[in-house]
């Protein structure tokens, strides 16, 4: 939510939050190589479900809320109950509750050095719908990534692309926090776009996979532009996730593990293709780049919208029926 006193992958009542991603499963010509068991991606399910009950307990709607906004939901629940849903409406705590656990806040990180907020923010959630959807998202997206790659790339991906998100979105939206683990999730969709176009030659199917996947990514990131989303933390993560792709994901080329079986004459001469070199040379270029200018401008205080007059629009387009700037 994109007010200052609002909810979304900001936050609850001052924020916003980072809008969930469609899943997508690519489908794989089969090779030789044997799959991993995916265990990374459920555990990060259960910490952020576990983290999300922690923080439940902390925000203790029944004894923190004096009833200015309405009387706490389900308040069965004990500690564990939400607040008003004209506060929340996610059905989660309060703002004050995730932003003293982590959420992203720009004064804080660019001013006050709480650089560990890029992180943490990923790891919380504005509500039980706001969790609910980014996990089954993960789910859907990160399994599958897991099984082929692996825990290692898959985690680095994860984290790296959450900062990203994180970054941009500290560096464009500065008046309310942020939560959500949007960005590391279009991290992964983003991966799976350039893991696709690299590995280009072990795909059946090829043209349709590529199409349906770019169709899920364009209408994930037009959602973004509704109030309340944190769009730029979905960009921010998908640009970190789609250049990682490119350095982490790459594949040998079709064909390559089968002719080792074959004499040495008849072998392919070159396990990886020039081309998936010269991406991975390029892509690890512009995430160096990309980073440090980006968080040079964080921690000098810098606003992105002073240098990208329109930028903002990538977020939020205002309408007759909703303003940007409430």
């Amino acid at each position: 939510m994109m007010r200052n006193g609002d909810l979304e992958s900001r936050g609850a009542a001052k924020g916003r939050t980072h809008n969930n991603v469609s899943s997508y499963q690519p489908y794989y010509v089969e090779t030789s190589e044997s799959q991993w068991t995916s265990w990374l991606v459920p555990m990060i399910v259960v910490a952020n479900v576990a983290m999300f009950i922690v923080i439940m307990i902390i925000n203790n709607c029944p004894k923190n809320n004096y009833g200015i906004r309405g009387q706490c939901v389900a308040k069965f629940l004990g500690r564990l109950s939400f607040q008003p849903l004209n506060e929340n409406p996610l059905f989660g705590p309060s703002s004050n509750t995730l932003e003293k656990l982590g959420a992203l806040e720009w004064s804080k990180v660019a001013h006050q050095r709480q650089a560990w907020r890029l992180i943490t923010c990923i790891w919380l959630h504005a509500g039980v719908i706001h969790l609910i959807a980014n996990m089954l998202s993960l789910v859907f997206i990160g399994i599958r990534l897991e099984q082929q790659f692996g825990f290692v790339r898959v985690g680095a991906i994860y984290l790296l692309s959450g900062i990203g998100g994180s970054i941009l979105s500290c560096l464009f939206i500065q008046r309310s926090i942020s939560v959500g683990a949007s960005g590391a999730l279009f991290g992964l969709l983003g991966a799976m776009l350039s893991e696709l176009l690299t590995n280009w030659t072990i795909y059946s199917n090829k043209v349709a996979a590529l199409f349906t996947l770019v169709v899920i990514i364009l209408i994930n990131l037009a959602l973004g532009i509704l109030p309340h989303v944190d769009n730029f933390a979905h960009i921010g993560g998908f640009i970190s996730g789609f250049l990682l792709g490119f350095v982490l994901l790459f594949r040998p080329q079709f064909g390559y593990l089968e002719s080792r079986q074959l004499p040495p004459g008849a072998r392919l001469k070159s396990k990886y293709a020039v081309y998936q070199y010269v991406l991975v040379l390029v892509a690890l270029i512009l995430l160096i780049i990309g980073f440090t200018v980006g968080l040079v401008m964080l921690f000098r205080g810098e606003n992105g919208n002073d240098h990208c007059s329109w930028c903002h629009y990538l977020s939020c387009v205002p309408t007759s029926k909703w303003s940007c700037n409430n």
